[in-house]
């Protein structure tokens, strides 16, 4: 499964770069007014339209076969369907056995004292209080 998802990686990017490049080869719908005034030749590869209606519906097609891939991507990427790999917070915790001067250092239990001392308590006068106006 592993290699159909490095295929579909590599058709996006191949469609991302074509559509890129078929995107920045089109000339935008102003460009035909420049040639109107005489500062180019009109005549190109497909002819007056037909480089228009080829260059869209390549980009098209390129824009489909992208968001195609792009949403078969999100979906493999998302799905729950599939057992999982062994995550790390899946697996049980594994203790290592003591080593040998381990048994010699005081466990959490006997490093606490039997009593704490309490708080002071406020004195009753309120000498301790804070002032308000």
């Amino acid at each position: 499964m592993s290699w159909l998802l490095n295929v579909m990686v590599m058709i996006q990017i191949l469609a991302a770069l074509v559509m890129i490049g078929l995107v920045l080869v089109q000339h935008g719908k102003g460009a035909d007014m420049g040639a109107s005034f005489g500062s180019g030749a009109s005549g190109s590869l497909f002819g007056a339209t037909g480089s228009a209606n080829f260059l869209s519906r390549s980009t098209a097609v390129c824009a489909a076969v992208f968001f195609i891939c792009t949403l078969a991507l999100a979906y493999q990427a998302n799905d729950r369907t599939r057992p999982s790999t062994g995550s790390v917070l899946d697996r049980p915790a594994v203790t290592a056995p003591p080593a040998s001067g381990a048994a010699q250092i005081p466990s959490g239990a006997d490093a606490v004292p039997a009593a704490v001392p309490a708080a002071p308590a406020a004195p009753a006068s309120g000498a301790g209080a804070i002032p308000t106006k």
